[in-house]
């Protein structure tokens, strides 16, 4: 195989080197057809997996060992978090944004029904999520600082507090101290996605506004962290630049996150290009259901301890089939327009779903697979 052999302990954390750095430096150190099935095989027998190892098992190469990677990742899983799947819902309390991304439905270009929940708004869509049985909630904004501030965004997670008992957020990037105010207001993790971790590729699709700061994006977890959040998650737009190189990106971005604060909860999100309004050929055709196994698969076998969520941007089989080999965690009830819960939704949605069914439905299919579904995983104290 001709490569770049890199030692394991060179991705060891030096809290001192800057984590964009010390992950990035890597971005380009394996040629990913360069693979051979006997490289794949060799990662499958290991315990822990090096680098190498872990670009093995995104390669070509190991698209003919999926079966062999799935059986492995099935006992990992069930390892470590037994036969339950965690359930949640994401909602939308904003769509107003600032930046011009070429790939998602709120770009500021757009031209859609933007709005913004009330605080009432916000309770009743709370209030009606919570009724379904649901503990875990994932607020979300555009990214507009003007529209949706600190203390918007603050006030909302100190609402969800009286239902729910875990509160995500994915919202803009924050500085420290943001977080810090976000966290006792009742937020326990966030959710920054880099999208593409190819620098240059990022300059194309965000065209202008904040989100244009790629080493901003890139540090917010660690920032959020810092502020005192308990988990963060992690993850690449799957299709926006090279799939491959990415997943080995956003790979090295958790683990180096989860040396540097052990303590952490650190996930992965898989998220794939999905149509949105004014833009119906915004597909995925570059990354297909197969692929997106592999790259769950590969985060699965270098993180068994890793969550990973599996959002109903993809259709109802495909979620069916990972949940439990290595997704722990899966939406259900989703609206991805603003509101929507309780309400017709006042805002148009980012993108297109593809698995519309509600709680019970998702609840009954666990089941039915031999899982348990879990609502409440953290009791607030």
């Amino acid at each position: 195989m001709n490569m770049q052999t890199m030692d394991v302990t060179k991705l060891r954390v030096d809290n001192t080197r800057p984590l964009m750095d010390e992950v990035l430096s890597h971005y380009d150190d394996y040629d990913f057809s360069s693979f051979t099935d006997a490289d794949v095989l060799r990662a499958l027998e290991k315990e822990a997996l090096s680098p190498e190892d872990y670009a093995a098992l995104l390669s070509p190469a190991a698209e003919r060992h999926l079966e062999e990677m799935a059986q492995k990742a099935r006992r990992e899983t069930a390892c470590h978090f037994g036969n339950t799947a965690s359930l949640y819902t994401p909602l939308y309390i904003a769509n107003y944004c600032v930046n011009h991304c070429t790939y998602c439905g709120f770009n500021c270009t757009n031209k859609i029904h933007r709005a913004k929940l009330t605080y009432e708004e916000i309770d009743r869509e709370l209030h009606s999520i919570a009724e379904s049985g649901l503990r875990e909630i994932l607020i979300l904004t555009g990214e507009s600082r003007y529209h949706s501030d600190v203390e918007y965004i603050g006030r909302a997670c100190e609402i969800a507090k009286h239902y729910f008992t875990t509160i995500g957020i994915e919202v803009y990037p924050m500085e420290t101290e943001e977080y810090a105010q976000i966290q006792r207001y009742g937020a326990d993790f966030v959710s920054v996605y880099q999208e593409t971790y190819d620098r240059a590729r990022y300059k194309e699709v965000h065209l202008s506004g904040p989100k244009a700061d790629f080493a901003y994006r890139f540090n917010a977890q660690e920032r959020a962290l810092l502020g005192g959040m308990r988990g963060v998650g992690v993850g690449a737009l799957l299709g926006l630049g090279d799939f491959r190189r990415d997943a080995f990106a956003a790979g090295l971005h958790a683990q180096a996150l989860q040396r540097r604060y052990p303590h952490a909860e650190v996930s992965f999100s898989v998220p794939r290009l999905r149509p949105y309004i004014n833009n119906a050929e915004n597909n995925p055709n570059d990354v297909h259901e197969t692929q997106l196994l592999q790259v769950m698969l590969s985060y699965r076998l270098l993180m068994p301890f890793a969550g990973i969520s599996i959002s109903t941007r993809e259709r109802a089989g495909f979620r069916d089939h990972v949940v439990g080999m290595c997704a722990t965690k899966i939406s259900a009830g989703s609206k991805v327009g603003v509101g929507g819960h309780d309400e017709d939704a006042k805002g148009d949605e980012q993108f297109e779903i593809s698995d519309p069914r509600g709680v019970h439905e998702v609840e009954r299919m666990l089941y039915a697979r031999g899982l348990q579904p879990v609502y409440r995983d953290y009791i607030r104290m």
